[in-house]
């Protein structure tokens, strides 16, 4: 059986399927953890390869586009301006890097305004199944926080997490630990007590030096990175909650 499986029976044929352990049900099991700490896109919402559109559409008159399984490795999970930086050293590009991060901003506001990202797989259902633990819920995320109030606003989601940190509220984002030692101080919690949940290897190097367990949920867009700095790999939300619900 795979370490993340919480030993309950599998009415999908998944991979805990052939566990023959006693049923026990996850919601009578209090957990170590206090928090789970969610980043927003590529694990509340499905969002990397709009980023990836996006950046294209700001680069094409300059003649450059990044293939994604590049921006996949190099560029997700971090905010637009250090996307900035990076391209504008890759590609020895003229204008600087905050000016192609405000355009990148501009129009993913400008797609917001229109369009919601969706939910990635099992959000709601995880997000009842921790509410059902007691466990209090927070955004870590280094997305700027327009785009985090539109997926709170347009998934009604805004009720089921205390903070949302935002880039806009550190200097140093992810992969730096800033925003998860703010989260942690706002919460009143200590690193042990909080895990996060993150889809890039920045995400994860983030959480692990703010001193958080950290559960990576690699996509299949990001499934390319390392995520071997993670306490554990799973592959879905899901399994992730069952993760955190059997660290008793």
């Amino acid at each position: 059986m795979p370490p993340w499986c919480w030993p309950v029976p599998s009415v999908s044929g998944g991979p805990c399927a052939a566990d023959p352990s006693p049923q026990i049900f996850w919601s009578f099991m209090p957990s170590r953890f206090k928090a789970v700490l969610f980043d927003h896109d590529g694990t509340l919402v499905e969002s990397e390869a709009v980023h990836h559109a996006i950046w294209n559409q700001v680069l094409q008159p300059y003649g450059v586009q990044i293939p994604l399984e590049l921006f996949m490795a190099d560029f997700s999970g971090v905010p637009a301006i250090t996307n900035g930086h990076d391209i504008k050293k890759r590609y020895a590009l003229a204008p600087d890097a905050a000016e192609l991060a405000d355009t990148k901003n501009a129009m993913t506001a400008e797609y917001l305004a229109t369009h919601a990202f969706p939910l990635m797989p099992g959000v709601r259902e995880s997000l009842t199944r921790l509410n059902a633990a007691g466990l209090r819920k927070g955004v870590v995320t280094g997305a700027r926080m327009f785009a985090i109030a539109a997926t709170l606003r347009s998934r009604a989601l805004a009720p089921e997490f205390e903070i949302v940190i935002s880039a806009d509220e550190v200097v140093h984002s992810k992969p730096a630990p800033e925003c998860y030692l703010l989260a942690l101080e706002k919460m009143g919690l200590q690193a042990h007590e909080a895990v996060a949940f993150e889809d890039t290897e920045h995400g994860v190097a983030s959480a692990i030096a703010a001193g958080l367990a950290c559960v990576a949920i690699p996509t299949a867009m990001s499934a390319v990175q390392d995520f071997s700095a993670a306490t554990v790999v799973v592959p879905d939300m899901a399994s992730a909650v069952d993760w955190v619900l059997k660290q008793g």
